[in-house]
């Protein structure tokens, strides 16, 4: 039985203990064991776990004879062939290593889907089965991907009912992925309550589907309902302001650009439903962060359907996440000319990658650039590009544009108190205190239920030896509305400290430390809370322990020195 090994260094070693060891009789063994394949074997391996595929294809090349002997060594090669996306060779390669009794999941997935692609049913019928017996023995594919493959397969052939079958053997477990294969497949019969079918997954409870409301909004373009289609993606904005692909599809409808909508996928075509499944697969290894597998999948879904670019930016942060920076933003240059939306994207990911490679001044310099040839930027692209200043503490070019975006926004736009909380906390890093505390009133005041932002002002406020009462009132209130916040926790119990109320301060300090055990500054308020409770061993040791971590800065280094030598006056 052969299945995807997350690892497989171990079995590599036995192997080549095994053939190192082995005395070959015959000829063939003596040149397929011989320490020239061996090495190349090894190497491919090697290569291959480290997503360098190009480097791994030309040693595998030179060990085919491996594959009639090595069944690891075929599941690599395809693999391989798969990532460089040698789908031709792939498939080839998979027909030539394939028995009638030995069951082989990726040679079975792939030729069964080549022969789907060729509109062979029955051939492609006959894979597909073998995957649901290959889930017998593998409690992740069990009935799951056998069955989505066998539905279409069924609905190819426009058998409806059984389709919709396979698609019921599903395990419950896999409920969320059989809700949206049921709605691909009523858009593929033209069923009349696929619009209904469709906003009822989009509006699930249980599951975030706002994802598929593009695919709502591309049915309703191909039925030419285009009144119907904007109203959905007013909706679906406004619950998902952060989803790049509505994002660009609010665009594209705005700019009458229904083509390039409809272009990305079609529903009657059963190869783009089936690569939407796949891009599932991939989502789902990525958030387990098997991104190998992830972006084996992805490769299959962008080869099902090439036009559906957008999901090439899920492998971009695949490889970005392997710290494949090279491939990550090359990737990310390849979706740019997608729409406006997927190119301030892009540009936001590779000024990251570069911040992590040479610094923050160059991301910066490579995001400005890109903003300078924006022909009419937007307010996201104003924020984006002020955040970016503030998070690299550039504070006065991030008042700048965090002021150039009110100055075109009404009062009433939903950003207003988020550009006046991260301004006034760059006015107040750049010590302009009253502009500070006046942004922060006026965010509160719009928007009253901030905790961080009542914690940033409350806390200023202590640290100024002001507004003591009125502090300790505004985090009382912070800390109902987020409970389990480290910082919030912090500055409650330091306005207790301030108050010089140092049994309350020592509960919420503690717990706190607990929190965030390791910020120098919380583990400073924590002992300084200790040593005026005369609990003086257990201070010196918390003082002691912020010299050992690492993020502590060097003016609270010197002051912690001081205090192991001379404590704090004024002790109750």
């Amino acid at each position: 039985m052969k299945f995807f090994k997350k690892k497989i260094y171990i079995t590599t070693i036995l192997l080549f203990l095994l053939l190192i060891s082995t005395k070959a009789i015959s000829t063939d063994n003596k040149i397929q064991y011989k320490q020239e394949n061996i090495s190349n074997y090894f190497s491919g391996i090697v290569f291959a776990s480290k997503d360098y595929h190009n480097d791994a294809f030309e040693h595998f090349k030179e060990t085919l004879g491996l594959k009639e002997k090595h069944s690891n060594f075929n599941i690599e090669y395809i693999r391989t062939l798969v990532f460089l996306d040698k789908f031709k060779e792939a498939f080839s390669f998979s027909e030539s290593v394939w028995k009638e009794n030995e069951l082989f999941f990726e040679a079975d997935l792939l030729l069964g889907l080549n022969f789907f692609i060729q509109k062979d049913y029955l051939n492609s019928e006959k894979h597909f089965k073998r995957l649901n017996q290959i889930s017998e023995y593998n409690i992740f594919f069990h009935d799951f991907i056998g069955n989505i493959l066998l539905s279409w397969n069924e609905a190819s052939k426009n058998n409806k009912e059984k389709s919709f079958n396979f698609i019921d053997q599903i395990p419950k477990s896999y409920g969320h992925i059989v809700k949206i294969q049921k709605n691909f497949l009523n858009c593929y019969f033209d069923e009349i309550h696929t619009k209904s079918s469709f906003e009822k997954l989009t509006r699930d409870e249980d599951y975030n589907f706002s994802r598929y409301n593009f695919f709502l909004i591309n049915y309703l373009l191909y039925k030419n309902n285009i009144s119907e289609a904007k109203k959905v993606i007013k909706y679906s904005r406004k619950e998902d302001s952060a989803n790049l692909l509505l994002k660009e599809t609010e665009y594209f409808l705005s700019n009458n650009k229904t083509k390039r909508i409809k272009s990305f996928f079609n529903c009657n075509k059963p190869q783009d439903s089936i690569a939407e499944f796949f891009y599932i697969l991939a989502n789902l290894y990525s958030s387990e962060e098997e991104y190998q597998l992830s972006n084996f999948y992805l490769k299959i879904s962008l080869f099902l359907n090439k036009k559906f670019t957008p999901n090439k930016a899920l492998m971009a942060e695949n490889f970005y996440f392997q710290k494949q920076n090279k491939l990550s933003k090359k990737t990310y240059s390849s979706i740019k000319s997608i729409g406006s939306a997927y190119s301030w994207f892009a540009t936001k990911s590779i000024s990251t990658i570069i911040e992590n490679e040479k610094g923050g001044e160059p991301a910066i310099k490579n995001l400005k650039k890109e903003f300078d040839t924006i022909s009419n930027p937007g307010i996201e692209h104003y924020y984006d590009l002020a955040n970016y200043y503030k998070d690299y503490e550039y504070y006065e070019e991030s008042i700048k544009y965090y002021s150039l975006i009110l100055e075109k926004i009404g009062k009433d736009h939903f950003l207003v108190p988020k550009i006046l909380y991260r301004r006034g906390t760059s006015f107040e890093r750049i010590k302009e205190w009253e502009s500070s505390e006046k942004d922060l009133k006026e965010s509160l005041k719009i928007k009253p239920e901030q905790a961080h932002v009542l914690n940033y002002l409350a806390y200023s406020w202590i640290d100024k030896g002001i507004n003591l009462d009125e502090s300790l009132e505004m985090l009382i209130k912070a800390m109902k509305l987020s409970k389990n916040d480290g910082y919030i926790t912090d500055s409650l119990g330091w306005a207790y400290y301030a108050k010089k109320n140092y049994v309350e301060a020592e509960f919420f300090l503690q717990k706190a430390v607990k929190l965030l055990p390791s910020d120098p500054i919380i583990n400073d308020h924590y002992a300084d809370v200790l040593w005026m409770l005369n609990k003086d061993i257990q201070a010196r040791y918390f003082w002691k322990n912020i010299l050992e971590l690492k993020d502590t800065e060097q003016e609270l280094r010197e002051k912690v020195k001081k205090k192991l030598i001379f404590g704090i006056n004024n002790k109750i």
